[in-house]
């Protein structure tokens, strides 16, 4: 019986590794066989999240300190895995930040780092993996990780540099589709909607945030663990083949209404 889903063999970088979705992700890939790069700032957390990774999936992970704001620092990144592993086949460009004010009140410095984050760090994370890795080996898959809030606005938490940035991850991502396509790399985006993550948890729990949900979410909750799984295993999965410049929310339905 074939397995669709089977990375075996694969090696994935997930940016933004050391907390939240980044790490849900990481144990989505290993527990299909893939090896596992943990890129982020803090080195700390990385290793506890290798040391998870091995221990409950077998695989090899390895933790990779980067900021991926520092195009030197992200060149060298993967030059390092290619080193290691010789090869890098998925790329999930996951990391990212949030400045919530109204937008009257943002500051450029706020604005840019957004910006300057979630848009160019991704680009320049993406660029040098294709240029260095995927381009050269004629295949590849990266998933961007964008936001629901890339695809509309919201009247709750205003973020403006936030809506911004995230818009910009879903055209770049079919930007780099567009170039990529025809040297066997495959760029996709997913736009999770509300999950709970350490950074979340406080706010979603709330009655007003709960209340807000049942309201605007067609499902009427927020994401639980593991529920952007299977949309980031099927994305990375040598079974997409055919899908490219897909933005592909998984939002319990909040961009449908």
């Amino acid at each position: 019986m074939k397995n669709y889903f089977d990375l075996t063999g694969n090696v994935a970088i997930v940016t933004g590794c050391s907390t939240g979705l980044g790490v849900q992700m990481a144990r989505a890939l290993a527990n299909q066989g893939c090896k596992i790069v943990a890129l982020a700032r803090r080195l700390d957390k990385l290793q506890e999240v290798c040391k998870m990774l091995t221990e409950e999936f077998g695989v090899e992970a390895y933790p990779l300190r980067c900021d991926i704001t520092d195009t030197e620092m992200v060149n060298a990144a993967v030059k390092e895995v290619l080193g290691k592993f010789g090869r890098i086949d998925i790329l999930i460009n996951n990391a990212g930040t949030g400045a919530v004010a109204p937008a009257e009140d943002i500051t450029d410095d706020q604005f840019a780092n957004e910006m300057n984050i979630d848009l160019f760090g991704s680009f320049k994370v993406a660029r040098a993996v294709a240029k260095l890795a995927m381009i050269p080996a004629g295949y590849g898959r990266i998933i961007n990780i964008a936001s629901m809030y890339g695809m509309v606005g919201n009247k709750i938490a205003p973020a403006a540099p936030y809506h911004a940035a995230k818009g910009g991850v879903v055209n770049l991502t079919r930007a780099l589709a567009g170039e990529w396509g025809e040297k066997g790399i495959t760029v996709n985006s997913i736009c999770p909607g509300y999950f709970e993550t350490p950074l979340t948890k406080e706010t979603l729990q709330t009655e007003f945030f709960q209340n807000y949900a049942r309201t605007m979410i067609p499902m009427a909750r927020y994401g639980k663990e593991g529920e952007l799984d299977s949309a980031a295993i099927f994305l990375a999965s040598p079974a997409s083949t055919y899908v490219n410049g897909v933005i592909l929310p998984v939002d319990g339905g909040y961009t449908c209404m």
